[in-house]
């Protein structure tokens, strides 16, 4: 297990864990902004396809806020563009941790990997609601730019299409306070993406590493779940992933190890303060 101070890893990693939950609905009435801390343990692959994991144990700070517009809590960070009955356009976000190529194998001699980090606009349709919104089935397409930075530059990688049925559960199975959520999906990305990830320059290959140009297109599969509950003075959280690259169009890149691994996550924090006014959460 690796502890890791710095600020950049525990941003990102934080956003990592924590944009994998998916969102649930409520109607009680809930205080508009809360704050509280806590900590996080994510084990994942260096990358996607890595053969090699990390674990790391990081502060996991506590913010939500419950605004018209703008939603913000442990599950999910929404910026709501539009919404109607059926459709909705939001903010989807996503990251990736650095890696440092001499701690990968596969990678060694070459540049190192900066976090990563994904944002651009989704438009979810729900397919299915149940009359207390307690069950919701949604078609998610979301499309978002990746753009790579150790912090004093910014480069702009590539794109990710990831559109995911969605079901989101309130009290699942007669457990009253529990949310869970179920998403899966294929994972698409433009030849500039996963040249970042899966790509070897000549200058870097070697007799066991070809060089590699990769393409565009379907990048595998993935299906999340997820489960987290607010109990009066805490939350806690975590996630399950599994991961598909079976079929990818880099398959044959020298830097994909593993094709199929699990990705797991697990989150408390203690809420210290919380906001007077009490809104209704929206769904």
């Amino acid at each position: 297990m690796k502890i890791m101070k710095r600020h950049s890893l525990q941003r990102t990693t934080c956003l990592f864990v924590f944009s994998l939950a998916t969102p649930l609905c409520q109607a009680e009435q809930v205080p508009l902004w809360e704050l509280g801390a806590g900590g996080a343990y994510i084990n994942f692959p260096s990358y996607r396809g890595s053969d090699e994991r990390r674990s790391y144990l990081l502060p996991a700070p506590y913010v939500a806020y419950r605004g018209e517009f703008l939603q913000i809590s442990k599950e999910h960070m929404r910026g709501l563009f539009f919404k109607s009955d059926k459709t909705e356009l939001e903010v989807s976000l996503n990251a990736t941790v650095p890696v440092k190529s001499r701690d990968n194998a596969a990678r060694t001699g070459m540049p190192d990997l900066d976090p990563t980090l994904e944002i651009g606009p989704s438009l979810n349709v729900s397919l299915m609601r149940s009359p207390s919104h307690q069950t919701e089935l949604e078609w998610r397409v979301p499309i978002r730019p990746v753009f790579a930075t150790n912090f004093s530059h910014v480069q702009h990688i590539g794109w990710v299409f990831q559109p995911q049925l969605n079901l989101d559960i309130r009290d699942p199975v007669g457990y009253p306070g529990w949310k869970l959520g179920l998403a899966a999906g294929p994972v698409f990305g433009d030849g500039r993406y996963h040249q970042y990830f899966y790509g070897v320059d000549s200058a870097y290959a070697t007799s066991t590493r070809p060089a590699y140009q990769a393409r565009g297109g379907y990048a595998g599969s993935q299906f999340i779940t997820a489960l987290s509950k607010r109990f009066p003075d805490f939350w806690v959280g975590g996630f399950m992933k599994w991961d598909s690259l079976q079929g990818a169009v880099f398959a044959d890149s020298p830097l994909l190890k593993s094709k199929q691994y699990f990705t797991a996550g697990f989150a408390i924090a203690w809420v210290f303060a919380e906001s007077k006014t009490r809104v209704n959460e929206l769904p």
